[in-house]
C-alpha cells in the first residue's frame, strides 16, 4: 500500500481540497479577471516535495494554478529563519540554466529565492505561487498575512492540500560512498610481515610530520593522549641502527599484538622510540620481547613518548582485513560485507570505502571503518574484531556517534539516513573511537532528515525520537572509524 504525504502544494495533476468554509467567504470578491485576495493564516511546514529539496521544510502560501498569477504583499512570523520562494510560470524548454523547481519533472516552475533567513518579515510579490522555504530539515510554524490580487482564472483557493504519493521516503545522497586510498607501511609482529595504516595522532607535531612522510593526512585526536593503557598495544619506533623503510628511515616498526592475538590486539598504539647506545652491535629486531629484552641489557634506550597512534591492521600473520566480493562503489552499495575494495602491496596502498554522513554542525564528513566490538557487528561489517575497544565505552578516547534505526530509507549502515557524529576533524574533542547511539522515531510517519546535533537534541526534546546507547549481544559496542578526506 502507498503511503500518503500531505503536503501543502498543489499542481494540476494532484488532488486538491477546496477551503471554502464561511470564514473564508468574504475574502474574495469579484473585479472581473481579477480577484481580491485578503487573509491571516497559521501553516506548519512539511518535507519540500521538488526534486532536489527532499531534505528541505517548505509551506505554500498561495498554490500554483495554471494561467494564474498573484501579486501583493505579504507580512510574516516564523518559528525558525526562512527563505520567501516564488515560482513562475515557464516552459521546460526555457529553462535554459535558470534556478527551477518541480515535482516530477515535466511540470517545471522558475524559482526565485529570497534569501532573507529572518524569523519576520514583509515582502511585495508577483509569480505563480508564494512560499516559505527552510533549507534544512527542521519543521517550522508561520503565521502569514497576505493582501493582494489573483489574476487569470484561478480556483478560487487560499490554501491546496495534495496527496503525494510514495513508497517509502528515502534520502540517497550524492557520493554516499566513495574510494578512499590509502598509503600502507610495513611493521613486523614475530618476525612475521605486518601491513598497516596511519590514520590518526594524539600529538600534532607527530601528525603533521607523519603526514609529510606519507604523503597522506594523519589528523590530529588530542584526546588519544589519555587513554588507559587497556586499550593500547605498544609499537617500537626505531630512530637509528639498521638503514630500513621504516617510519625514520631504520627498520621497520614492531608491535606487540595482531588481531591473531584477538583478546590483546588494539589498532591504537602508544609510541615507544627505540635508539641504539653507541658501541652496541645493531641487528634487526623481530618481536617485541627482543626488544624488551635488549632495553633490559642496556644495549637500547627507550622514549615513552605518550604519542597514541591509531594503526589498523591491514594484514598480519595469519590473516587479513575482508576484502568485498563485489568491488564496485556506488552509493546504494550494502553496507556489510567488508570494507576494503584492493589491498596493492605492489603499490603499497589499500583501498577503502569511504562512507558520507553529517558532522556535529550538518557538515558533510567521510569515514572509513577498520574494527569494532563486539564480534557480532565486526563480522557483519567485515572488519576485525578488536575487544578491548570496549575499555573506552566511558572514556572521552571515544566520542558519540547516532545513528537510525527507523524513519527515512537511506544510506547508513542500518538502511536508514546517514548518521551524525558529535565531533569532527579540527574539533578538540574528535577521535576515531565512535560510541554507537541508536535513534529511533517514536512515530516513523513523522520521520524527517536529521542533520545536525542540535536537530537530534531538540527531536529529542520534544519527544519525537528516542535516543539509546547500542548493546548488540549485551556487550559495549566501539567502532573504530577514522574520518578522513577521502579526495586528497
Amino acid at each position: 500500500m502507498l503511503r500518503k504525504l500531505i503536503a501543502i502544494l498543489i499542481i494540476g495533476i494532484f488532488a486538491t481540497s477546496i477551503i471554502t468554509a464561511s470564514s473564508l467567504s468574504d475574502q474574495f470578491a469579484d473585479a472581473g479577471s481579477r480577484k481580491k485576495i485578503h487573509f491571516t493564516q497559521t501553516f506548519t511546514s512539511s518535507q519540500d516535495p521538488g526534486q532536489g529539496h527532499e531534505n528541505h521544510q517548505l509551506s505554500l502560501i498561495l498554490s500554483p494554478n495554471q494561467g494564474t498569477i498573484y501579486d501583493g504583499s505579504m507580512t510574516f512570523t516564523s518559528s525558525e529563519p526562512v527563505q520567501i520562494v516564488v515560482l513562475h510560470e515557464i516552459n521546460s524548454d526555457d529553462a535554459k540554466g535558470q534556478p527551477t523547481w518541480s515535482i516530477d519533472g515535466n511540470t517545471v516552475y522558475g524559482l526565485s529565492l529570497i534569501d532573507l533567513q529572518e524569523k519576520s518579515g514583509s515582502f511585495e510579490f508577483t509569480g505563480a505561487a508564494l512560499g516559505l522555504h527552510s533549507p534544512n530539515s527542521k519543521q517550522f510554524t508561520s503565521t502569514v498575512s497576505v493582501d493582494g490580487w489573483i489574476r487569470g482564472q484561478p480556483t478560487e483557493v487560499i490554501m491546496q492540500k495534495i496527496e503525494l504519493e510514495k513508497e517509502e521516503p528515502m534520502s540517497l545522497l550524492s557520493r554516499a560512498n566513495v574510494p578512499a586510498t590509502i598509503p600502507i607501511h610495513e611493521g613486523i609482529y614475530g618476525g612475521e610481515k605486518v601491513l598497516y595504516i596511519i590514520t590518526d595522532g594524539s600529538d600534532e607535531e607527530y601528525a603533521r610530520e607523519l603526514s609529510e612522510k606519507q604523503e597522506w593526512n594523519v589528523e590530529l585526536a588530542p584526546v588519544l593522549a589519555d587513554v588507559p593503557e587497556d586499550a593500547l598495544q605498544k609499537i617500537f619506533v626505531f630512530k637509528n641502527g639498521v638503514k630500513g623503510e621504516g617510519l625514520y628511515g631504520f627498520q621497520n616498526e614492531i608491535f606487540s599484538s595482531t588481531p591473531q592475538q584477538e583478546s590483546e590486539y588494539s589498532a591504537l598504539s602508544s609510541v615507544i622510540e627505540v635508539t641504539w647506545k653507541t658501541g652496541q652491535k645493531e641487528i634487526v629486531f623481530e618481536s617485541a620481547n627482543d626488544v624488551i629484552a635488549a632495553e633490559e641489557n642496556g644495549r637500547i634506550e627507550f622514549d615513552e613518548t605518550g604519542v597514541v597512534l591509531n594503526t589498523p591492521h591491514i594484514v598480519w600473520p595469519g590473516g587479513q582485513m575482508q576484502v568485498r566480493a563485489d568491488q564496485e562503489i556506488a552509493d546504494d552499495m550494502p553496507y556489510g560485507g567488508g570494507q576494503i575494495t584492493e589491498i596493492n602491496e605492489e603499490e603499497m596502498t589499500v583501498t577503502f570505502v569511504a562512507h558520507r554522513g553529517w558532522g556535529p554542525d550538518g557538515r558533510t564528513i567521510y569515514y572509513i571503518v577498520t574494527d569494532a566490538t563486539p564480534f557480532g557487528p565486526a563480522e557483519m561489517m567485515g572488519v576485525t574484531s578488536s575487544p578491548t575497544s570496549a575499555n573506552l565505552i566511558a572514556h572521552s578516547g571515544a566520542v558519540d556517534l547516532f545513528q537510525f534505526k527507523n524513519g527515512i530509507k537511506g544510506t547508513g549502515p542500518l538502511g536508514f539516513q546517514a548518521g551524525i557524529a558529535a565531533a569532527s576533524l579540527g574539533d578538540e574533542n574528535y577521535s576515531p573511537m565512535w560510541r554507537i547511539y541508536l535513534i529511533e522515531w517514536n512515530d516513523s510517519e513523522n520521520a524527517k532528515i536529521l542533520e545536525t546535533k542540535s536537530d537530534i537534541d531538540s527531536f529529542r526534546a520534544d519527544d519525537l525520537i528516542t535516543v539509546s546507547i547500542t548493546r548488540p549481544t549485551n556487550s559495549d559496542h566501539i567502532v573504530n572509524c577514522p574520518f578522513i578526506d577521502p579526495f586528497q
